[in-house]
Parts: structure tokens; sequence; C-alpha cells
């Protein structure tokens, strides 16, 4: 069939009456109509299933990384576990070495006998106002002495040696001068420092201060009051 023929006779086609048609108008009529099926049925059916697939494909891979995550916590429990007993005992140990109340006397006297048997000669050692902190209170001891460098440097090692925790702050020393210097050697120093020690508070004395406020005094009767109200 050329193709003259082929329009000749798509133009002689009567859409009324199908029956009439070429046979080969039947069958490219039902190619087309096949080829018009197969994509609709792909564009309803095929595409949403293959979205949704990767919609899903998605939130594995999002799954899989949180499931990592989550694995390689708990995988790590163990350790940190083993690392918070590790922080406890090194914190009860840290706080075995602060002395309690009763025993700071004995504390500041072994400060004193350490300067003693460093041949240092006391000015001023004038233990001063507590200052509480959150479990503990820090205790400041301002301290004058004279002497030779090296009597304050084994001064300052004997006191790093204590068992309990002593620091040596605001250290300052100066060739000895002054009132109070006279039949003092040539050369001695004089050492001013501020030697401070720590107590632990015991359980009435946390308790004290959690129902002061901040500057220390007891909290208003009428702001508590108030904040109940509320």
């Amino acid at each position: 069939m050329t193709l003259n023929e082929a329009l000749a006779d798509l133009q002689a086609v009567d859409p009324k009456n199908p029956g009439a048609w070429p046979t080969w108008i039947h069958v490219a009529a039902s190619i087309l109509a096949f080829v018009v099926l197969l994509g609709a049925g792909i564009y309803l059916l095929v595409m949403p299933e293959y979205e949704a697939l990767g919609v899903s494909e998605q939130r594995e891979v999002t799954l899989r990384d949180e499931f990592q995550k989550k694995q390689k916590k708990v995988a790590a429990l163990d350790a940190y576990k083993a690392q918070l007993e590790t922080m406890e005992r090194d914190f009860g140990a840290m706080l075995r070495q602060l002395p309690s109340k009763t025993e700071v006397e004995n504390l500041l006297n072994d400060i004193s006998q350490t300067r003693v048997a460093s041949s240092l000669e006391e000015e001023l050692f004038q233990p001063m106002a507590e200052i509480p902190k959150d479990f503990y209170a820090e205790v400041p001891n301002k301290i004058v002495v004279t002497g030779e460098y090296h009597e304050m440097g084994a001064f300052v090692g004997g006191v790093a040696a204590l068992p309990r925790i002593v620091t040596i702050d605001e250290v300052e020393i100066k060739p000895a001068s002054g009132p109070g210097s006279q039949g003092l050697k040539r050369g001695t120093l004089r050492m001013t420092a501020l030697a401070k020690t720590y107590r632990y508070l015991d359980d009435s004395e946390v308790s004290q201060k959690a129902a002061t406020g901040k500057d220390g005094k007891p909290a208003r009767r009428g702001a508590a009051r108030n904040k109940g109200a509320k």
C-alpha cells in the first residue's frame, strides 16, 4: 500500500462506522489504544508506587543511620559506666582530703609545724572568715614569715606534701625591712601569702546554706509567701 492509498483510506474513514474501516486502520487503532492504556496505567498505578518506594528507601537509610548511632552508644555504655565509676572514686578520694570542721584546727597546726621545720620565723598567722561554696568551705589564712629563699621554698613544698589540700596563693616576697625587721640577718626575705585550705560542709551546714539566699542571709518571708501564692 502506497502512502497516497493510505491517506485516501484515512480520508474515507467513517468514525461512526468502525466496521467498515480497513484492516490496517483497525490494527493501528488497536496499537494506539494499547499504548494509551499502557501509558495511563503506568502514570496512574506504577508511578505512585515508584514514588512511595523512593520514600521508603530514604526512610530506610535514615533508620539505618539512627540504628548505627544508637548501636554505637550502646556499645560505649559499658565504657561510660566504667568512666563514671572512676570519676566517683576520684571524687571520693578528693573529698576525703578535705578536713572536717573539727580537723581544721589540726591542719592549721600542721601548717605551723611545717613553717617551724623550714626554719622560718612567723610574723603573722591570721585565720580569716570562711567562704562557703557548693559543698565545701574555703578557709583562708594570711601568713607573714621571714627567712631565706630556699627556706621559703621548703615551706611551700612541705605544705604541698600535707595529706590535706592546702594551696598557697597571693604570694609576695620582698627584702625584709620596716617595723619588726631589727635583728634580722642581712638578706632576709619576708613572704606574705594566703594559705587556703578547704573543709567539707556537713549535712546541717548544707541544709542551712540551701535555706539562705545568694548573699548568705535568710530568705525574706514575704518573698517566700509570694512564691507559694503563685
